[in-house]
């Protein structure tokens, strides 16, 4: 069996420390401002996190890109050469097309090479929902499960995830046609906060609505303890655009509340940060099975 290769893309939110200790790498996207191409990179090596929030407060809009044919070329073709197999696991497809990008490079590839093997899996997921699927697929990697094995449990486990996310407004998401345009009026009332879900096939789409910011993140909590399932065998997932003290409040309560064995808090990265916003902030955990779909 051969050893398998693991890429993820700048949507995962994942830090360097959590993709080396799993072994994954990323695919990058690029985000543009000012006609400016920038690759996607999640260890923020082109401005700071604050920075690049800062820019988005002063009402300015920054663009995306899905990961680049070539990427997907040169680096599926670099890890085969290596000899690896490859599993891709790419952002939520009504998000992002990068997963069919990967997915058509991926067939060309394995015309070419005998014996190539390359999985792309939708992970019905975005940010921290990604990153926690591909953290999930890197230990069944690391338990010796082979690449049909892992691809055929990631594919059920991927609706298990439970995202609960509030944002300061939602009128970047609905700009960046990421959440469902009838329901943008949640964010804009008076400090209606609304919260959002991934559901069943990787759409945004806002639940509920509460007041106040102090509110939304208890409401976090809640629909996190309703949901969850065996938190204390779990590390809970905590992304976060540019508002620490909010994330680590949820990691407290989450922990000592919900009975998560820990918490992983990282900074949203470009990709999603510039769909979201300053001042959004999620909570990301394996739970009861996502059955809604819209």
């Amino acid at each position: 069996m051969k050893p398998i290769k693991i890429f993820t893309d700048s949507c995962s939110d994942l830090g360097a420390d959590i993709r080396m200790k799993y072994d994954i790498d990323y695919m990058k996207m690029c985000t543009v401002e000012d006609g400016k191409e920038t690759p996607a990179d999640l260890d923020f090596p082109y401005y700071t996190p604050h920075e690049l929030y800062d820019v988005m407060r002063g009402g300015k809009r920054i663009l995306t890109t899905q990961v680049p044919m070539a990427e997907f070329k040169t680096r599926f073709t670099e890890a085969l050469d290596e000899g690896f197999d490859i599993l891709y696991i790419g952002c939520a497809l009504p998000l992002s097309s990068s997963v069919n990008t990967g997915s058509m490079v991926a067939k060309q590839l394995m015309a070419e090479r005998e014996g190539a093997d390359i999985r792309c899996v939708d992970a019905t997921n975005s940010c921290l929902g990604e990153g926690l699927l591909t953290v999930y697929a890197a230990t069944l990697r690391a338990a010796g499960k082979s690449l049909d094995e892992i691809v055929a449990e990631i594919e059920e486990k991927k609706h298990e995830i439970n995202q609960f996310v509030t944002v300061g407004s939602l009128d970047m998401l609905k700009k960046a046609g990421r959440v469902k345009g009838s329901a943008a009026f949640f964010g804009n009332l008076l400090g209606v906060k609304p919260v959002i879900i991934s559901d069943r096939n990787g759409q945004n789409v806002p639940i509920c609505k509460v007041k106040g910011r102090k509110a939304s993140l208890d409401k976090l909590v809640e629909l996190t303890r309703e949901s969850v399932i065996d938190p204390a065998s779990q590390t809970v997932f905590i992304a976060h655009a540019d508002c620490l003290e909010d994330a680590e409040y949820l990691r407290d309560r989450l922990i000592s509340e919900v009975g998560f064995s820990d918490a992983y808090v990282n900074f949203i990265g470009p990709i999603i940060g510039a769909c979201i916003g300053p001042g959004a902030i999620g909570v990301f955990a394996f739970g009861k099975k996502v059955e809604m779909a819209v």
